[in-house]
């Protein structure tokens, strides 16, 4: 699902709604989650599950090509740990 089929499913759902306020309330959780992850800040959403950054510390690496050892720096990545509720669902079968 992308995130335009997210809104889409949104306006089917609350066909009420103006498709504009959807698309804008949709970019705004994305746009919050985003910052949050990048103050370092972990963000959680019930039944669901939680985000949060991952440090990964230098290390030393090889060409796949020439077997050189190459020095690959240390970064920051983010990481997502699903909640029970969407593993139990995801565990049921169809």
């Amino acid at each position: 699902m992308t995130k335009s089929d997210l809104i889409e499913a949104i306006v089917v759902a609350t066909p009420a709604r103006p498709r504009a306020a959807i698309e804008l309330a949709v970019n705004t959780v994305f746009d919050a989650l985003s910052t949050a992850l990048v103050r370092g800040e972990r963000v959680e959403i019930r039944g669901l599950g939680s985000f949060r950054i991952k440090e990964r510390a230098a290390r030393l690496g090889r060409n796949p090509k020439t077997g050189e050892p190459v020095r690959i720096p240390g970064r920051r990545v983010p990481h997502f740990i699903v909640g029970k509720a969407l593993r139990a669902r995801v565990e049921e079968p169809a």
